[in-house]
């Protein structure tokens, strides 16, 4: 395995200023960088911390039963122990729970983490340990209930599980039956080609899926697998244990919640003024919390009367009654997009925060909201972003001169290069030909089109229509002729489109496509281990896995 640079911009724009050009966007962050040298100062800030701190010995105890009953590996609960020590510190990053660990961004995004925490650790001489915050509280199952592959015949076809009941329930709440963890891994064993690693991985998945009920205690479970041995501790954010704990941050958001919107707009009118659009919707009236009503999670957002209703108007709580069933239920709450990181710092001493680009641009609205509860924004360490790159692809790369970073620019780059290598073997020059019939054809035309012209004016219209429709029949014939020429040139369109479907998949990079165990179950799991464990420089490049 050979790992590369390659400069490919980032999705989001305020993600692109933040990792290449950070004195654009630095106004909207903590800290005047996001390298190593920033490092020191954060954790100084959180050694005096004054702002809300969760009990660290309460958080232990979650995220050891947590731990425990998903089967994580010992060094991961020694881990956890480590948490116990005020000078132990935490980088944490996260994402929803995806079936079989959906894309493999999630899977570079664990990396991430983990060689950060690795490396920082190193560096500032304390513990660091590497958290994974599993986002069980989501309620959008269609976007985690999937996984993506390709056919041997260059198709993208999808396996997924369906929502067992319709409500709009937590992640973490809705048990899948035996019968469908049965039908899915039947899909999925049937879009794994024949590999000397397939029994194994089926087999554990089996015994996974077995153990389980929930997409996130499955996806706990292979996170364990894969990165447990590494220190990896996971988290579901909707662990009932947690919310207990999350109970005080709860009353502070019902009861601060204008504040905490005001500040949010006052984050989205800095990041415009800037000249980037904000990455999320904020109201005036928006609470930024959910409640669980009826089995539900509802959106919760001020009214005219000083309390609180969901979007439509039928469910109705009063200030008072929010907080009495934060203290007496903290679980029937749920955080969104803005209160999820002051969550995480609440719960954690959180030294850095491994984001996406997608998470990096709505971070950007944050940090007046980290201030209001006296907290600051933590380091934001850019994802690794990777794409795999198998020897039968870059040697048809090669041959075709075809370039990553150009691949992924132009949604249209893959099909000119074809086109043009095509023509370029063109023998017969068949384009070439056709385009000398037209061009002689206009030229013996057009002095009888002047004639009858001149003989009757009202000729000219029916004269061009005449020309034209004889200049779409030589077309046709021109078009009908070059696809039954390149039909010689099958085998190579179809090196040209397993380019395309490997490396921008849908049109979007392989990363937010393709699912890791694709490529464990064609080069097995020593591959991925080396990634794990060899240090990769977070410079904020693209990276090319050469396998």
């Amino acid at each position: 395995m050979r790992i590369e640079d390659c400069h490919i911009k980032q999705s989001q724009p305020i993600a692109e200023d933040y990792v290449n050009h950070f004195t654009r966007v630095q106004e909207l962050f903590d800290y005047p960088s996001w390298k190593e040298e920033a490092w020191e100062q954060r954790f100084r800030f959180l050694d005096q911390q004054k702002g809300p701190r969760a009990d660290r010995k309460q958080i232990v105890e979650a995220l050891y039963t947590f731990n425990k009953r998903i089967e994580n590996a010992p060094e991961a609960l020694a881990a956890i122990r480590l948490l116990e020590d005020e000078k132990t510190l935490v980088v944490v990053g996260g994402h929803q729970a995806c079936l079989f660990t959906g894309p493999l961004l999630v899977i570079y995004k664990a990396i991430t983490i983990v060689q950060t925490a690795r490396e920082a650790s190193r560096k500032l001489r304390r513990p660091v340990i590497p958290v994974f915050w599993i986002a069980g509280e989501d309620h959008d199952f269609d976007e985690v209930n999937h996984i993506y592959y390709v056919t041997q015949d260059l198709e993208i076809r999808k396996i997924k599980v369906d929502h067992p009941t319709g409500k709009r329930t937590s992640i973490s709440r809705l048990a899948l039956s035996s019968s469908q963890w049965e039908d899915v891994l039947y899909q999925f064993r049937q879009s794994l080609m024949d590999t000397e690693f397939k029994g194994e991985v089926i087999q554990r998945l089996a015994h996974i899926t077995e153990n389980s009920k929930t997409l996130v205690e499955v996806f706990a479970r292979i996170m364990a697998w894969f990165f447990g041995s590494h220190g990896l501790v996971l988290v579901d954010s909707d662990d009932p244990n947690l919310r207990q704990i999350e109970g005080p941050m709860f009353e502070q958001f019902i009861t601060r919640w204008r504040e905490m919107n005001h500040a949010l707009l006052n984050g989205k009118r800095k990041v415009e003024s800037l000249g980037y659009g904000a990455q999320f919707e904020i109201k005036e009236e928006s609470a930024n919390l959910f409640v669980d009503h009826q089995g539900e999670r509802t959106l919760l957002q001020g009214d005219e009367f000083g309390g609180f209703t969901d979007r439509r108007g039928s469910v109705r709580f009063t200030e008072n009654e929010l907080l009495q069933l934060a203290r007496r239920n903290p679980g029937s709450f749920s955080n969104n997009v803005a209160t999820r990181p002051i969550m995480q710092e609440f719960l954690f001493p959180v030294l850095a925060a491994v984001l996406g680009p997608g998470e990096i641009a709505y971070w950007g609205l944050l940090r007046d909201a980290f201030h209001l509860f006296e907290m600051k924004m933590p380091i934001i360490v850019p994802r690794l972003q990777f794409t795999i790159l198998e020897q039968s692809i870059q040697k048809h790369m090669q041959h075709y001169g075809i370039l990553l970073e150009h691949a992924v620019a132009d949604g249209g780059y893959i099909e000119q290069k074809k086109k043009a290598w095509l023509e370029e073997r063109d023998t017969l020059k068949l384009k070439d030909r056709f385009n000398q019939v037209k061009q002689d054809f206009v030229d013996l035309y057009t002095p009888i089109l002047e004639l009858v012209s001149s003989i009757n004016p009202g000729m000219r219209d029916l004269g061009k229509t005449n020309m034209d429709k004889i200049l779409k029949h030589i077309t046709f014939l021109e078009t009908r002729a070059m696809a039954s020429y390149q039909e010689q040139f099958e085998s190579i369109g179809r090196r040209f489109e397993r380019i395309r479907q490997n490396i921008v998949p849908m049109g979007k990079l392989q990363e937010r496509v393709y699912n890791i165990f694709a490529y464990l179950n064609k080069y097995g799991p020593l591959w991925l281990r080396e990634l794990i464990e060899t240090p990769v420089e977070n410079n904020g490049f693209h990276k090319i896995i050469y396998i």
